[in-house]
């Protein structure tokens, strides 16, 4: 049952009236349509509330997909009511913590731009994010790499989204930065996420949310630079101003 991704045309978007279409094995909710992000490639899933017509409120305690990223499951907190199939809801972000997600995953594609090496792994949070790249020798600084991220963020370039089809993208591999992670393929078309005037910054197949300029990222800094073996070195990403 295939949910519609509000979030994908309007990440802004914080709250919005669903009904419900079913409710899986394991008591998770699946809406017609949400603003909730699904856990998926490396962001995590949102957390929020669901609130019944009559004002009882659902806690959310996470979101995360069934057999596709179209399968969003809402999963209540612990002991949670569940509503009923073909009920109304009004669902809302906390938005807070999904608005931090938003500039750090932005963040990270800015950190892919400065360290323009293949990516073996990442994991985006809200105060602490990681790049893994395929790297033998960093031959950076955490100081370089800060001064960098940071003079991109001052840029504030435009941050948006155009699909292209699964054509396109097997024309042009280097828009794939992932080594071990491939888009997925048979799905006809890639959403790309670009940043910059024309995409001169960067444009890479991305399924998250992300702020709409990079002066929205605030203040960031590398924390450490660590060795993961003979060719990975892990960025790790804060927000925050650097301090030696």
């Amino acid at each position: 049952m295939a949910t519609e991704t509000l979030f994908r045309d309007d990440a802004y978007m914080r709250s919005v009236e669903a009904s419900v279409i079913g409710i899986n094995e394991r008591g998770g909710i699946i809406l017609d349509r949400t603003v909730f992000y699904g856990t998926s490639g490396g962001q995590p899933g949102d957390t929020g509330t669901l609130t019944r017509a009559d004002g009882r409120v659902i806690p959310i305690a996470a979101t995360v997909c069934g057999e596709t990223k179209d399968d969003i499951i809402h999963v209540p907190a612990e002991g949670a009511e569940r509503p009923e199939t073909g009920e109304n809801l009004t669902l809302a972000l906390d938005w807070e913590r999904r608005y931090k997600l938003m500039r750090m995953h932005t963040a990270c594609h800015l950190l892919s731009v400065v360290c323009p090496y293949p990516i073996t792994g990442a994991s985006v949070s809200e105060e602490d994010s990681r790049i893994d790249f395929d790297l033998p020798d960093a031959g950076f600084t955490k100081v370089e790499v800060t001064e960098k991220l940071t003079e991109l963020v001052e840029a504030d370039h435009p941050v948006f989204t155009r699909w292209i089809s699964q054509e396109d993208l097997a024309a042009n591999p280097s828009l794939v930065k992932s080594k071990n992670v491939r888009p997925p393929s048979g799905v006809g078309r890639i959403r790309l996420v670009c940043i910059g005037k024309d995409a001169v910054v960067d444009s890479q197949p991305c399924g998250g949310t992300h702020v709409l300029r990079t002066g929205e990222i605030g203040t960031i800094h590398i924390g450490k630079i660590e060795k993961k073996g003979r060719e990975n070195r892990r960025f790790r990403l804060r927000f925050g101003a650097f301090s030696a």
